[in-house]
């Protein structure tokens, strides 16, 4: 029997049944009005169609690579852009710094390759959101994919290091603070019970790249173990970096799973093994964290799992898939090289040719006249 939700009516019985009539109450709608039938008000009819799309079946969730960095044992890193990567060198920039101890990269947009003279260190591959979405660009020309990408990078001996699973919410079904007001509330079950809660506009981890943008984001574990989670709203981060109004944002809310080490390494072997990104992503949620409602008569671990977590890890939504959001490469990134590095020597240049420029020319002009006045 297909226990998915089909239709607005569904939605409505499911509601009603899920919460009661206490998600009336909280609609501002007494037993009296529904019998009634009175007419909705606009902003009720916008409030009820809201929470009808937080349920509505065909409002996918989609995953994302969000972060990948790759170790590769060799000191070959044109062999590592051409046939790992599959790109041409001549058209990255090179560059003689490096981070994490690296003494040089090589980059194309934001697809950065590190390489030093330490053998130990080989080559490092790093590729973040835009990155990714760049990267993506070149895996469809190259008619690959990720899964390609990856088999060929763990069979040249790549060393897994980190890697981000990002889950989109485009309904809003995750409430943010909801969750955090769980954990408050000890009605989480997790491996871990670290967490942290930030309103927006507070100090984030000071490793976030786009800490300034994230609206209010809840960790889950610990930020230095090799599997956390972070959930954050991304339609704020998209408002306060793009300019973009929150009720036009495709994406309210993210998920991300955080893997390093030895934890991205077994992901990437279970996506090679099965080719289904969703029972990769949610057994490790599924593992490492649970929200649950509190039931005073039972066992912690026998209470009811929470609604809105249930649909999220799936029931009664349709499957997830890995997809892709490829981005094509802009010279943004070389813009931003050229003021960084060429427009400070430019300025200095011309500094010095307006300063040195009038006296060269008066010791020329006084030279000439001397000249004139010998002959």
């Amino acid at each position: 029997m297909d226990k998915r939700i089909t239709g607005e009516t569904d939605c409505l019985r499911y509601l009603t049944r899920q919460a009661g009539g206490g998600f009336w109450y909280h609609k501002g709608i007494s037993q009296q009005d529904r019998k009634r039938k009175m007419k909705p008000s606009k902003e009720l009819l916008e409030t009820l169609h809201k929470e009808l799309a937080k349920f509505n079946p065909e409002a996918l969730l989609t995953m994302l690579f969000d972060y990948v960095k790759i170790r590769f044992p060799t000191l070959d890193i044109q062999h590592i852009i051409k046939d790992i990567l599959k790109l041409n060198i001549n058209y990255m920039l090179h560059e003689d710094y490096g981070h994490y101890s690296y003494t040089e990269h090589y980059s194309l947009g934001d697809i950065f390759i590190y390489t030093s003279a330490d053998e130990e260190k080989g080559v490092l591959l790093e590729l973040k959101g835009r990155g990714c979405r760049q990267f993506e660009s070149y895996l469809l020309a190259q008619q690959r994919s990720w899964y390609d990408f990856l088999m060929d990078a763990l069979i040249d001996g790549g060393v897994m290091k980190r890697i981000d699973l990002a889950i989109n919410d485009h309904t809003g079904i995750l409430d943010i603070p909801e969750l955090a007001e769980k954990c408050r509330k000890r009605e989480y079950i997790g491996k871990s019970r670290s967490y942290k809660f930030y309103q927006s506009g507070e100090l984030i981890k000071h490793r976030e790249d786009d800490r300034e943008y994230m609206g209010r984001t809840l960790y889950l574990g610990s930020l230095k173990s090799d599997v956390y989670f972070c959930i954050y709203e991304k339609d704020y981060e998209q408002y306060v970096k793009l300019g973009t109004p929150l009720e036009e944002a495709d994406i309210i809310n993210r998920f991300e799973i955080r893997l390093r080490n030895e934890r991205a390494y077994y992901a990437v072997r279970d996506l090679l093994t099965y080719y289904d990104a969703e029972q990769t992503a949610f057994s490790i949620i599924n593992q490492y964290v649970r929200f649950v409602d509190e039931e005073p008569d039972k066992r912690k671990n026998d209470w009811k799992l929470n609604d809105r977590w249930a649909w999220f890890i799936g029931d009664n939504r349709q499957s997830l898939k890995l997809t892709t959001k490829p981005e094509p490469y802009t010279l943004d990134r070389t813009l931003r090289w050229v003021q960084r590095q060429v427009a400070p020597t430019l300025k200095m240049l011309k500094r010095l040719i307006r300063e040195t420029v009038p006296t060269t020319w008066k010791q020329s002009n006084s030279r000439q006249n001397s000249q004139k006045s010998m002959k």
